[in-house]
């Protein structure tokens, strides 16, 4: 007698099956093994496409179920038996659809005067990172955001600002301000006496250049400090 959990898709009973259940029920009503499932479609000559998923669903020695995914990479993925190119490849985009759709939400009521909505547009982009990342974002005469770019990647400790790249990229667009923002990996949003000292050193580049750095936004676990809020600059 088959044990349920190790059960093959095609010895399960048709209103088990997780495409059946979809339909029938609605995507709500499967567990995440069952949505994994659906997306990677086939397991391997061992085992199930649903014991595949709950073992990649509990592969990271931390981080266990759909969250665990955020911190798998493509050589972590593939390490993982009946896992090849093609898997890993799904995982990674269904990982990355769904941080779009989050940022997409905040990305249309994005207002660069409110440090809040800035941090809530970079806040789900950046919780996963493992490395400090520096974006500067371009503001029109109007006050919309006409560019956004990534100006460094920095080590797990400290990013590396570049003051010729940020103000090259202000040029080009045509930017009449600057809002810096950088995550910490570590979870704390609190500046480093780096990140203050080279701020201060870029506003007053900006300002010299017409071009003022208006907000630095350091985003962490949650939470975010903005040195204008705390009037560092």
């Amino acid at each position: 007698m088959n044990n349920k959990n190790n059960l093959k898709i095609a010895d399960m009973a048709e209103h088990e099956k997780p495409v059946e259940k979809l339909l029938r029920l609605g995507a709500e009503y499967l567990s995440d093994a069952e949505l994994l499932a659906i997306i990677l479609r086939t397991g391997d000559k061992d085992k199930s496409v649903l014991d595949l998923s709950q073992q990649i669903l509990n592969a990271h020695p931390i981080y266990k179920g759909l969250n665990g995914l955020n911190y798998r990479h493509v050589n972590d993925l593939m390490s993982i038996s009946g896992v090849g190119k093609v898997k890993a490849s799904q995982i990674l985009a269904l990982n990355e659809i769904s941080r779009r759709m989050s940022t997409e939400r905040h990305y249309e009521k994005i207002r660069l005067d409110s440090p809040e909505s800035v941090a809530n547009y970079f806040m789900e982009k950046t919780r996963y990172l493992t490395k400090e990342r520096v974006v500067a974002l371009f503001e029109s005469n109007s006050n919309e955001c006409i560019h956004e770019v990534l100006i460094s990647v920095g080590s797990l400790d400290r990013a590396i600002l570049s003051a010729r790249e940020i103000f090259k990229e202000a040029l080009m667009a045509n930017a009449a301000s600057i809002i810096l923002m950088h995550n910490h990996p570590s979870g704390n949003p609190e500046p480093s006496d780096v990140d203050i000292i080279y701020t201060k050193k870029l506003k007053k580049q900006g300002d010299e250049m017409g071009i003022p750095i208006l907000d630095h936004i350091i985003i962490g676990d949650g939470v975010y400090y903005s040195m204008k809020e705390k009037e560092i600059i």
